[in-house]
């Protein structure tokens, strides 16, 4: 087919850097984006024209727009968008903060959904497109300790459902990337922790311990990279894939459980119908 043009944000590391380069080796182009776009010197240098780097906080919906319509502007169409911008949020739901909570939102989703609406008008006029949401296990399953950021990729789930049903006529493919435990900056220096609560200092550690032995050994987000591009490449690519070895697991006992207690209680759920 003829050369793509990417969009994706969160360029600096992990994910975001490794599809980029892996959309800039197969020739086609990319404008990636950064809070500091220092961090992509070296793939400007090697990729030139091609290559886009644009300073962008995904929270900014005004900046948005504007790097989205800067980057259709250079190369004339949006063909494949990623929304990897996000950060992981730790600490017991009690003990986060306002400030905790409004960031994690509006950076994981919000930041997805300006993304995308500043896109959109784009795909519709060329009558063809994929958005890929960077999603998580974390957001078809929850465990202790990152409820917040359970919260926003389970809100993230729910719209990019919907916007997948709606979008559909256009030609325009959405897609929910689920990775379970990867080598990336997610939990490092990249992450936030709440103000600790010493009433649940003991559990926090039986977490930690419990995480650890879930996640195993991480996964090389470099071997996402082909993943990535079958993806985009699919005639028929997918409403949701995991990244990983063990999510579909997690998934299976989390979905059974839930459909077992639904069955369990679904006369109380009948008898609350009230008059048929």
């Amino acid at each position: 087919m003829s050369t793509r043009t990417w969009f994706i944000t969160g360029a600096s590391r992990g994910f975001g850097r490794e599809w980029t380069i892996a959309a800039l080796e197969r020739g086609e182009n990319v404008a990636a984006t950064a809070r500091d776009t220092a961090t992509l010197d070296d793939l400007a240098d090697r990729y030139g024209d091609r290559f886009l780097p644009l300073q962008l906080d995904v929270t900014d919906r005004a900046a948005v727009f504007a790097a989205v319509t800067a980057a259709h502007d250079q190369f004339g169409r949006l063909d494949v968008v990623v929304n990897n911008a996000g950060y992981g949020q730790f600490g017991m739901v009690e003990e986060l903060s306002e400030a905790d909570a409004r960031d994690q939102i509006e950076t994981n989703l919000f930041g997805a959904l300006w993304v995308t609406q500043a896109a959109l008008p784009y795909l519709r006029e060329q009558g063809s497109g994929h958005i890929l949401q960077v999603s998580s296990i974390g957001g078809i399953s929850a465990f202790p300790n990152i409820g917040m950021y359970h919260a926003s990729k389970w809100a993230l789930e729910g719209l990019s459902q919907s916007l997948a049903q709606e979008v559909a006529q256009f030609g325009v493919h959405v897609t929910l990337i689920e990775p379970t435990g990867y080598s990336t900056d997610w939990g490092g220096s990249s992450a936030r922790h709440a103000a600790p609560n010493p009433a649940y200092d003991a559990f926090r550690e039986q977490v930690q311990r419990a995480r650890a032995a879930r996640v195993g050994t991480p996964g090389d987000p470099a071997a996402t990279s082909d993943a990535v591009l079958k993806i985009v490449e699919a005639d028929e690519p997918p409403l949701r894939v995991f990244f990983g070895d063990g999510p579909l697991a997690v998934a299976t006992a989390d979905y059974e459980s839930r459909l077992a207690q639904w069955r369990e209680w679904e006369p109380v759920s009948v008898a609350a119908h009230g008059r048929s």
